[in-house]
């Protein structure tokens, strides 16, 4: 008996010791892994601040999204962004007791135990919280093992439970729905209402909802756009969970369930969406690196000095590499969320891009087309040598991924030759829609030359605000930026520059000058002479407002005699072009390469005032917690006076009433008061048109890619047909946009004291004359 008693104490000690050391043994181990002791476990400050990589976003002026830049796609909300149906579809889904348990659920967990691992019943489901869940998604990958993937089990329980103190139900529930993944470079909620249904978190329906919580057990098998079948199946599994779960009716998940899977796909892409051109402008600024002369070539050093004078000047430029976050490390935009205030307004860079893709596509593409068809050596002109051609075509081979690539492999010229006149299956851009052919990468390589290039800038001349940004007529395709990067001969855009230095120096634009040819001497016994196309008006007195209102050589050469090119070029510097200049006698008709964007913040001199103020396209930057961490102001100066500014206006007036802008009165029948400038540069290579109104100044170039690329007459070629209809379809729209505050009503303000007779009289008698003149194109072949 006393033997049987021992043996008994010792047997309920050996069953306490097994308990308590058990207790102790689950204790020590979940102590040790919460202290790091057995891998990695965050720290209480990782907790309180999980890291998430979060897109930047591009915001408008009137508060619309433009784009992101991200590795991940993700943007992130707010518990107050999320429709119950989202709330609802996740927690009947994944966690139905999920705002009565502390992070694990027991009842789960005991199902996981005897009804999945004891009774192998695979249909069980998952015994994870969404507590759970996000711990995993922040802090472990994928494991290699079994035996890692238990060691990350019992870490995630820690991981909850820690969660679950330092952050209420509803910011775990958010936290995780933004950091979930999905496909189609969709991370988190937001994105994905967006990719799938173009649809915000907010106003997401149910049905939609029920697809991206089913996507969350597997992203890449429950694909709506490749199985939507199957996705549609998943859909219904969760409206029964939450129907189960009383967030639906009977009625309701009858009627839902049998409704058709609709997606609204559209997948995140930089080349896509709006401002593409703009969002690459914006990025290459702010990433841009200090310019250190060992990275520009010779050729380049007129860039580096341009670059050296941005990188100074321009809080902006480089912006990266000049702010750091509070830790000292370096911004990431790419990561770190930040939200960039740009001054692009959605509804007026809208109305500029449909302007370009209409007049491109409805009327000058399909008037290129005609002219060129059929020709040996289209598009180029006529008068483009074979050897000329021939070196610019091989330029272009060389220029693409697919030479450069075959050269890395090692394949000599008769192969590259060979690659390049072979048919490949490839997508071109057509104005139609892109176009799957059969076509040699020769032959895609002039397709894309044939078409026409244009850019656009649309600024608040009184803010300096860029408002509008057009690079080119198809990012995806044409990448190149002719708006902010491009810069081409202005051709007679120039000539306003020159009657500024008349104007500020006494000149009024009702003084009287000769129309005769004028002479200028070169030294060496050389002369140059500037010619006209036409003979209006030839060997009278006429107006320097009829001068420029008709873009005519001869006056505006007079102009340039009565001081000297050096003298013009700084006046033509103080307005705001930075951009190299010869000082000789041809720059008054417009030979130098200048930019459309400071050309269009030269115009804003003259309906600012005569302030000149820099373009700005950014107001200010804030972190992903809404902290604002740069703020951007603009710059401005005096370039000219008030009223040398207000009889600019006057003159820029008279070629939008009498001269050769005459068609936005008379075709497109604009009424308000505007200003405005038609340029053509040689061989009509290059179209331009600055529109000048009280609130916006618009800047449009056309041209080909190359300048033996164009029309071959003036009657198409000139900017008055390339350029300016694009201003007059923009304007148009503007205008009938009564949100905008833009009226036809809108005037020029007349400086106070003014009293300078700027009524010429001869606006009605020239009215008619104007119609039928083409514009006046500057020759400058005798320079040269």
């Amino acid at each position: 008996m006393e033997q049987s008693k021992s043996k008994y104490r010792k047997l309920i000690r050996t069953f306490w010791i097994l308990v308590i050391g058990g207790m102790l043994s689950v204790f020590l181990l979940f102590t040790m892994i919460s202290y790091g002791l057995l891998g990695f476990m965050p720290t209480f400050e990782e907790l309180e601040n999980p890291k998430s990589n979060l897109a930047t976003n591009v915001i408008s002026s009137d508060h619309q999204i433009l784009g992101n830049y991200f590795r991940e796609n993700r943007s992130f909300s707010q518990y107050e962004e999320l429709s119950p149906n989202i709330v609802n579809a996740l927690v009947a889904t994944e966690d139905v007791r999920f705002y009565d348990h502390s992070g694990i659920d027991a009842r789960g967990l005991a199902r996981v135990i005897f009804r999945t691992i004891i009774m192998q019943d695979q249909s069980s489901g998952g015994g994870s919280t969404i507590t759970q869940q996000l711990a995993k998604l922040l802090f472990h990958g994928h494991a290699s093992s079994n035996i890692e993937r238990a060691f990350q089990k019992l870490k995630e329980w820690v991981i909850a439970v820690k969660l679950e103190r330092s952050y209420t139900k509803d910011e775990i529930l958010t936290m995780y729905l933004n950091k979930a993944e999905f496909i189609y470079d969709a991370y988190g909620i937001k994105s994905a209402a967006k990719t799938f249904f173009n649809t915000s978190t907010d106003s997401i329906k149910v049905e939609e909802a029920a697809v991206i919580i089913g996507m969350l057990k597997n992203p890449a098998l429950f694909n709506p756009v490749r199985r939507p079948e199957l996705t549609q199946d998943r859909r219904n599994v969760v409206l029964n969970q939450m129907l189960k779960a009383q967030f639906l009716t009977q009625t309701e998940y009858d009627s839902i369930s049998v409704l058709p899977l609709e997606l609204k796909f559209n997948r995140a892409d930089h080349k896509e969406g709006p401002a593409p051109y703009f969002r690459e402008y914006l990025r290459l600024a702010l990433t841009a690196d200090e310019p250190t002369r060992a990275n520009y070539p010779s050729w380049m050093e007129t860039k580096f000095l341009e670059d050296s004078a941005r990188w100074v000047d321009d809080p902006l430029y480089g912006w990266i590499h000049k702010n750091y976050r509070p830790d000292g490390t370096q911004y990431d935009i790419y990561k770190d969320g930040l939200r960039i205030y740009t001054t692009i307004d959605s509804r007026l860079q809208q109305y500029a891009e449909d302007a370009v893709k209409e007049h491109l596509s409805q009327d000058l593409q399909p008037k290129f087309f005609t002219e060129k068809k059929g020709r040996s050596g289209a598009p180029y002109t006529r008068d483009l040598s074979k050897e000329d051609y021939e070196k610019i075509i091989d330029k272009a081979i060389k220029n693409t991924d697919r030479y450069r690539a075959l050269k890395r492999s090692g394949a000599d010229m008769d192969s590259v030759k060979r690659v390049f006149n072979t048919p490949y299956d490839m997508t071109v851009f057509t104005w139609a829609g892109e176009r799957d052919t059969v076509m040699t990468p020769l032959d895609s390589i002039h397709h894309y030359k044939f078409y026409l290039r244009a850019g656009m800038i649309s600024m608040d001349p009184l803010s300096g605000h860029v408002k509008a940004y057009v690079g080119g007529p198809n990012f995806k395709h044409f990448m190149y930026d002719m708006a902010g990067k491009g810069k081409r001969q202005v051709g007679s855009t120039i000539k306003p520059f020159v009657y500024t230095l008349a104007m500020q120096e006494g000149f009024t634009p009702c003084d009287l000058v000769p129309n005769i040819a004028q002479t200028f001497y070169l030294g060496g016994g050389k002369t140059w002479t500037p010619r006209n196309s036409g003979s209006a008006r030839a060997g009278e007195m006429v107006t320097l407002k009829w001068g420029l209102a008709n873009s005519n050589n001869n006056i505006t050469a007079w102009v340039m005699k009565q001081f000297n090119p050096e003298a013009v070029a700084n006046t033509i510097h103080e307005l705001g072009i930075k951009s190299p200049m010869d000082a000789v006698p041809a720059l008054c008709l417009g030979t130098p390469d200048f930019g459309l964007l400071e050309m269009t913040s030269g115009y804003c001199t003259f309906a600012n005032k005569g302030v000149h103020i820099e373009p700005m396209i950014v107001t200010r930057i804030e972190d992903r917690y809404g902290n604002v961490i740069s703020d951007f102001h603009p710059q401005k100066r005096e370039a000219i006076s008030e009223q040398t500014a207000y009889l600019m206006l006057n003159l820029l007036e008279g070629v939008i009433n009498q001269g050769t802008g005459i068609r936005l009165r008379l075709t497109y029948e604009l009424h308000a008061q505007m200003g405005g400038k038609t340029g053509t540069t040689q061989n009509h290579s290059d179209g331009w048109f600055m529109g000048v109104t009280p609130q916006l100044v618009t800047g449009i170039w056309v041209g080909g890619e190359e300048r033996d690329i164009h029309f071959d007459g003036i009657r198409l070629g000139q900017g008055a047909n390339m350029a300016l209809p694009i201003f007059a379809l923009y304007m148009k729209d503007v205008y009938a946009n009564e949100e905008l505050g833009i009226t036809e009503e809108d005037i020029f303000e007349e400086p106070l004291n003014f009293n300078i007779n700027i009524d010429c009289g001869d606006n009605a008698a020239r009215r008619a004359e104007a119609n039928n003149q083409e514009e006046v194109i500057e020759n400058v072949e005798e320079f040269f």
